[in-house]
């Protein structure tokens, strides 16, 4: 008797899920999000897009262009996409956006990024200010977020960390971090990048109650 108790609940159950399902299939696929995630050079955008990535599912990095150097970590493919000046010129009409920083172009492939926004994944652009300021006028339904450092003091300090610049070429990123600070007001959010885990948990509230969020 209980085996036969057992047997009809396991076949209900199944015809439960198979009516979950079937309305799954019927429910119309929802166009990922584009999620541009931007900031002054050195405030940390790197490390918290590895953490966003890691944390949230059906989100998806694209890997950026650009014709700076490869630093010793970083792998073809993975961080970018590394390309002459000549090569990355030639690639300009297929660009998303493209901007010009410290002497080396960065740009976004456009084909990939609508691709995986059509199959309903959501596409992170960890991308510079300039680039970002494109995609908002471009793409105006765009989530925008802006990370900033705690203070100006301290991403002259990470920038000096690195270890990886002239002196000069920090200078100059200073020099356009400060500038770009002015521009925060244009984005949607702003993420202050003081502790890392608060940041993180930020970013990972924002992108979900995007996902919620009813589009006119």
């Amino acid at each position: 008797m209980v085996k036969q108790i057992n047997n009809l609940a396991d076949a209900e159950k199944k015809t439960e899920n198979a009516g979950l399902a079937r309305a799954e299939q019927k429910r119309p696929l929802r166009k990922g999000n584009l999620i541009v995630l931007t900031g002054p050079s050195g405030v940390g955008k790197g490390t918290l897009t590895m953490r966003l990535m890691s944390t949230v599912p059906n989100l998806l990095k694209s890997v950026s262009v650009t014709t700076r150097e490869r630093r010793p970590q970083e792998k073809e493919g993975l961080d970018y996409f590394y390309r002459s000046r000549a090569e990355f010129e030639e690639m300009k009409g297929s660009l998303l956006e493209w901007a010009e920083f410290a002497g080396n172009c960065y740009g976004t492939p456009e084909a990939w990024v609508d691709e995986q926004i059509a199959l309903g994944n959501d596409v992170l652009l960890e991308i510079e200010v300039q680039g970002a300021q494109q995609i908002r006028k471009k793409r105006p339904q765009s989530l925008l977020i802006f990370v900033s450092p705690p203070s100006f003091e301290a991403l002259r300090q990470r920038l000096e960390s690195r270890a990886t610049e002239t002196e000069d070429k920090i200078r100059r990123r200073l020099d356009k971090a400060r500038e770009e600070l002015t521009q925060k007001n244009d984005f949607h959010y702003e993420v202050i990048n003081d502790d890392i885990d608060e940041a993180v948990n930020n970013l990972v509230h924002i992108v979900y109650a995007e996902r919620c969020r009813i589009r006119k």
